[in-house]
């Protein structure tokens, strides 16, 4: 092993690899390996300047007279031995080591004969890219949270094999934090997977040029969070105007059914901030404007929503029909996803579609043209950036090409590229943060004012507690701005009883998250279409109503209660809207981000805290209307009925369908 050492950067050479490794960012560093002659260049998730260093490295020999080398910047080390095994130090106590089972020694020198490396690379027959696993030791007892959003009930990722793709309802963000007091950033957007199991970590890139991660430490996942952010980005300033209730359905089908609703909310006395107009209503995907026939002047419309004080957003999907007036020129100067073999095809919902390549600057500017001409200039105030991930019809990544190379080396960007498409020339054109509703992200998405939901997820009470460590989890990834279809997205009939107390529950979660939606797929379908035709605003099926008043007196009432409850927690809410843009911390936080010192606080996951006052115990089981409750040490208040706790124990609390058990720390 060959060492170079610079002021702030350690360089090893062994084997045709270069490591390097650098301070980046508050007791931070980065570490990037190739084999070749120089680096891709590619930041990807550290767009950020970071924080000045302090560095110092060393290089010397090991007690058997190896060479070995050192770097340390503030409270975080790393040391390299004569084989190239990195191990990281938090105030010199070991946190993380890569894992190495071979010939030429361990940590010590004793050899090994499995011949299994920490870093290995496997050319990709016929490319230039390289699938690269890298493999760390794993560390008992140790829990592991964050890297995104997957539907499965442990929020404790340790012993979970973990998917690196986009898929709907599911976000790969991949950023650990690990209760042992670092935080670690895979900085690769390939295709590929983590594996946290108990023998050892094991991340795989399925096509890429260049190792990249990026590992913090900090005595708490609040300041890890603020580490990561602050190389990554932070969400910006959310509008002040949009953290009431957003209201939404799939769909409305009309421009008058749209002025209708919002105009029975406001005869309601009920504020609605923004409504959404979903997908169909317009011509022919990827046509990305109204059909004339259902929406005869939708500047009338917005005018007449903005004079209510409400907000506009309409859906914009990827997917471009080959019958689109769009399709040709797009196809012709290369502005769409390439297949490597067969058929130019990626998605086929509702028709024979070809996805954009918004990897594309040119693609970027062709979307946002046509966008702008047929919604932001008659006053649309921000876009639903629909099947993001792309939601490939079959998700064979290794068929699909973009400008910026194989889909396997880079496709879990796409959502982040697809949301700049947007957020970039609507950010240069006002002052005002522009607000975009995406199904999907990857590090970084939260500096492009992108609100992330869960995704088309079932209508049940099993579902529902799978969004609640989903959207822990989002936020430990550096994503705030999170969250979900009130009630679950799929719903076959809106009478069933269950169900609509599945949509209180739902309801009274969603209050105390960041955003309040209103949206699903009610069933039944029993509505007609607007028209026989097989294309347009008006031939695909819509759902039941999902206003507020649509499921019953007694249902519309605890809704109004809560949606009171709501608006009086606006400054509350907007001060952890400041917090996030200060500092990274999400609105919806684990027990253990506000008592990272209480043990039982890094077991509990069906319990929350809304920043740092609210501990919230949503209720998430058919029928419960009890449950027990955590409470750390400290003063407590039942927001309920007033009563005040002492700490640290857990209580039995009654929950009616009217409330959620919810404490405020005094």
């Amino acid at each position: 092993m060959q060492f170079i050492a610079g002021n702030d950067t350690l360089i090893a050479r062994r084997g045709g690899e270069t490591l390097r490794i650098e301070g980046w960012g508050r007791d931070s560093l980065r570490v990037r390996a190739v084999m070749y002659d120089d680096w891709t260049g590619n930041d990807w998730a550290l767009t950020e300047t970071p924080e000045e260093t302090d560095c110092e490295v060393q290089t010397g020999r090991d007690g058997d007279g190896m060479p070995c080398a050192q770097i340390r910047n503030g409270r975080i080390m790393a040391t390299v031995n004569f084989a190239g095994v990195i191990s990281f130090f938090r105030d010199g106590a070991l946190i993380l080591r890569e894992y190495y089972r071979s010939y030429g020694g361990t940590i010590s020198r004793g050899s090994r004969c499995l011949k299994i490396v920490n870093r290995e690379w496997k050319g990709c027959i016929g490319g230039s890219e390289y699938q690269l696993t890298v493999r760390f030791d794993a560390n008992d007892g140790e829990k592991i949270f964050g890297m995104g959003q997957y539907q499965q009930p442990e929020m404790n990722l340790k012993g979970s094999l973990i998917e690196l793709a986009q898929r709907n309802s599911q976000i790969s963000v991949p950023f650990m934090v690990s209760s042992l007091g670092y935080g670690m950033l895979w900085n690769n957007p390939a295709v590929g997977s983590v594996m946290f199991a108990n023998n050892r970590t094991e991340w795989i890139a399925r096509s890429t040029r260049q190792m990249d991660y990026w590992i913090t430490c900090a005595d708490g996942p609040k300041e890890i969070l603020r580490n990561y952010t602050g190389v990554t980005g932070r969400a910006p300033e959310f509008p002040e105007n949009l953290m009431g209730l957003w209201q939404c359905k799939l769909r409305y089908r009309t421009q008058e059914e749209v002025l209708t609703v919002a105009r029975q909310y406001q005869k309601e006395g009920i504020h609605i901030d923004q409504i959404v107009i979903d997908f169909f209503h317009w011509t022919l995907q990827g046509d990305w404007k109204f059909d004339k026939t259902y929406w005869p002047d939708p500047k009338a419309m917005v005018d007449e929503l903005h004079s209510m004080g409400i907000r506009v957003i309409v859906s914009v999907w990827p997917s471009v029909d080959r019958k689109s007036e769009n399709f040709g020129p797009m196809m012709e100067q290369g502005l769409l996803i390439r297949t490597e073999r067969g058929a130019a095809q990626t998605y086929d919902y509702q028709g024979d579609c070809v996805e954009i390549d918004p990897f594309n600057l040119e693609t970027r500017k062709y979307i946002w043209e046509v966008c702008k001409k047929n919604y932001y200039d008659f006053g649309i105030d921000g876009f639903w950036l629909d099947n993001s991930e792309p939601d490939y019809g079959v998700y064979d990544f290794e068929n699909y090409r973009y400008c910026e190379g194989p889909a396997l080396s880079c496709s879990n960007m796409y959502p982040q590229m697809f949301s700049r498409a947007f957020f970039e020339p609507m950010e240069a054109e006002k002052e005002e943060t522009p607000v975009n509703l995406l199904r999907c992200g990857w590090a970084g998405s939260q500096k492009y004012g992108n609100v992330i939901w869960s995704g088309d997820v079932p209508s049940t009470f099993e579902a529902f507690r799978e969004q609640l460590q989903a959207g822990l989890n989002m936020g430990l990834a550096g994503i705030p701005w999170w969250t979900t279809d009130i009630g679950g997205f799929m719903t076959d009939d809106v009478n069933d009883p269950d169900f609509r107390q599945l949509l209180i529950r739902w309801y009274q979660f969603a209050v105390y998250s960041a955003v309040l939606r209103m949206h699903g797929d009610r069933g039944p379908y029993d509505i007609p279409p607007l028209d026989d035709r097989d294309w347009g605003g008006g031939y695909l099926h819509t759902g039941q109503p999902n206003e507020l008043w649509s499921y019953g007196e007694e249902n519309y009432r605890i809704m109004r209660k809560y949606y009171d409850i709501r608006i009086a927690m606006h400054d509350y809410i907007k001060a952890l809207y400041r917090e996030a843009h200060e500092n990274g911390s999400p609105l919806i936080r684990t027990m253990f981000y506000e008592f990272p010192e209480d043990e039982k606080c890094w077991e509990i996951q069906d319990q929350y805290m809304f920043g740092p006052d609210y501990l919230v115990a949503p209720i998430m089981y058919l029928n419960e209307f009890e449950r027990d409750v955590y409470l750390p040490a400290g003063t407590w208040e039942n927001v309920n009925n007033g009563e005040t706790i002492q700490g640290g124990c857990t209580i039995h609390v009654n929950a009616p369908i009217d409330e959620i058990p919810v404490f405020r720390k005094k």
